[in-house]
């Protein structure tokens, strides 16, 4: 009798176990599944100081500003965008995506026709309250210097479900940044630039990103960090200034120059030491986005045709 009873303990004993060992590898499957689903969403902040959450990677993306359509074409996710702002022109295959409008007039009915799941714009748009309100995700981005360019690359990058691809992206645009310094002629370095912008009512100065390429490529700005990004430049303080090369936007203007208060006894104009870039490279170079070793391609190319500035 005895012998028989333990024997009969050992299914249920052994039933008792199994159950247990399959209730916690389904506890182990629900929270692993539960991990995943929370791993999936993306947490962003934005430069208004908003947090964004994604679900999921971004799939169908309106972009209101040129740079951050250009940066997300060179993070390979152009096939994602589904309108851009009116000025947007690079690559060449998003001039065939719908157009809503601009940086302060964008169409909030067409945007929302596209079905967008993520809008990229810059932080003072006039577009993000309403499209908020009507439940579409907005990120905010605005780049002024090489830093938050960098920063934009790596937070449109998590946007779209490559995390880490913008800040590879940047890695090779600085080695190509140094590339271009090393290929400025020796009597350039150092020179000072008077960067002309806004049609020669402004210009670039040392704090503005441009001013940041200068400096990288080794040349000195003969504007002042103090004044602002882009300030607006009366004719007169050009002339005492007095920069070794002037850039500007367009062949056209250069021959106005000269007629501008004194500048005609500037050393740059007497020597014609200008760099006169086309309207599609000067476009570029205004741009904060991915292809500015190209605009500092043009400034070097450039110079190396002036030829060397010692006397």
């Amino acid at each position: 009798m005895t012998s028989n009873a333990l024997p009969q303990r050992q299914p249920f004993s052994t039933a008792a176990t199994a159950v247990r060992q399959i209730a916690r590898a389904a506890a182990f499957v629900a929270l692993g599944v539960g991990s995943a689903a929370h791993a999936a969403s993306i947490r962003l902040e934005d430069d208004r100081g908003t947090t964004l959450e994604l679900q999921a990677p971004a799939k169908r993306i309106v972009s209101l500003m040129p740079s951050l359509t250009e940066t997300v074409c060179a993070l390979d996710a152009c096939n994602r965008l589904v309108g851009i702002d009116r000025h947007a022109n690079w690559p060449a295959q998003v001039k065939g995506l719908p157009q809503v409008g601009g940086i302060d007039d964008a169409n909030i009915e067409r945007i929302v026709a596209l079905k967008p799941d993520l809008v990229l714009l810059r932080p003072r748009s006039r577009a993000a309250e309403p499209l908020e309100r009507l439940g579409i995700k907005v990120l905010a981005l605005d780049a002024k210097t090489h830093a938050d360019m960098r920063r934009v690359m790596e937070t449109v990058a998590r946007a779209t479900g490559r995390p880490g691809a913008g800040e590879a992206f940047w890695r090779g645009l600085d080695a190509r940044l140094n590339a271009a310094r090393a290929r400025v002629p020796l009597g350039w370095q150092g020179r000072r630039v008077y960067f002309e912008v806004h049609g020669g009512v402004a210009a670039a100065s040392e704090s503005s990103f441009i001013g940041e390429t200068l400096a990288r490529l080794g040349l000195a700005n003969a504007v002042p960090g103090t004044l602002g990004p882009f300030p607006k430049m009366s004719p007169e303080f050009v002339v005492r200034a007095d920069p070794d090369v002037l850039m500007v936007s367009a062949l056209g203007e250069i021959s106005t120059m000269a007629s501008r208060p004194g500048w005609s006894a500037m050393a740059a104009i007497q020597r014609g030491r200008v760099c006169s870039f086309a309207s599609a490279r000067f476009d570029l170079m205004m741009r904060p986005g991915p292809r500015l070793d190209e605009a500092a391609d043009a400034i070097v190319g450039c110079l190396v045709s002036l030829g060397d500035p010692r006397p």
